[in-house]
Parts: C-alpha cells; structure tokens; sequence
C-alpha cells in the first residue's frame, strides 16, 4: 500500500509542475462492471498542447490522464485503484461541439488482488481505454470508455476486470 501512495504522490507532484503550461481537466466518472460492481472514478487530465496529422477532418492530439476509482462491490469485493495513462484522442473538425474517439495504455495500482470474482493476480495492473465522446466550447467533455485492467500475464492468475463508464470532465 505505501507503494500506491508513494505513486500517487510523485503522479500528483508531475501533474502539479504541467498544469502552469497546460490546459486541465477535472474528470468524474460513474461506471459497472461486467459482474455489476460500480465504479466511481475522481481523476486529472492534462492536455498535452500538441496536435499532429491536422486536416480538415480532424486533429490527432493527446493528454496525460491521473486518476482514483473505487470499486464498489460487496465488502469481499470492494476495492481501490490509482491510474496514470497517456491517451490519444482523435478530434473530428466540427463546430463549438467536436466528435472524439480516444484509446490509452497505461499503469494502475490496486489495493487488494481481487474485484468480484476476478483474481488479479497482483497489485500491479496495465490499464487499457478505448472510448468516444464530445468536446463542447469551453472545454467541457462528455463520453462513454470502456477500460480493462490486467497484468498482461506477468504473474498467475490473471483474470482481468473491465469498466464500462459515462464520463464528464470539467475544464479548470
């Protein structure tokens, strides 16, 4: 556990040293599971201020995304988890309200080795997005993301769980 908190910490002092030059987010996040366990997500976005393959069409830009969620399952099955993920977005060219599609692979870190019935086999987690949404003027942000966390078969047994989520992020 002080692991998790000691990547918490160095995830919160890196987030704080971008915001300055950066345009932030607030993200709040209400989701279930496959086996109906909700999870309640409180995380940070930082735009990366880049974009590539501009066109007419779109933009390819990105952000770094730190989060905390909890998993709200049975007192066998509740948990906690801490993530940070880079994640690249495709912005569809559009008026004040812009179409997006984003994936991301990135770390997280549970407080207990199990969710339901899913033994994760370590506290250590990849955590995989893919997801869509719109982006409204003034940086206001809502979409659907499905996210799986597994480690990727690095330690037995490694059941994997996955988030299916509505997401409303909040300019800052």
């Amino acid at each position: 556990m002080k692991r998790v908190f000691c990547l918490a910490a160095l995830a919160a002092a890196l987030l704080g040293q971008s915001v300055s030059a950066q345009a932030a987010g607030v993200e709040f996040s209400v989701g279930q599971t496959g086996d109906s366990t909700q999870t309640y997500r409180l995380g940070m976005q930082l735009d990366w201020d880049k974009s590539w393959l501009q066109s007419d069409v779109g933009r390819l830009t990105g952000y770094w995304s730190g989060a905390y969620t909890y998993w709200n399952g049975d007192k066998k099955s509740s948990n906690h988890s801490l993530s940070f993920s880079p994640v690249l977005v495709y912005e569809f060219a559009a008026g004040s309200v812009k179409p997006y599609v984003e994936a991301g692979i990135g770390i997280a870190a549970f407080a207990h080795t199990q969710v339901e019935d899913n033994k994760l086999g370590s506290a250590f987690q990849f955590e995989d997005r893919i997801g869509f949404g719109l982006r409204f003027a003034g940086g206001h942000e809502v979409g659907i993301r499905a996210t799986h966390y597994s480690n990727a078969g690095l330690r037995s047994p490694n059941d994997g769980v996955e988030s299916y989520a509505l997401h409303y992020t909040m300019p800052l």
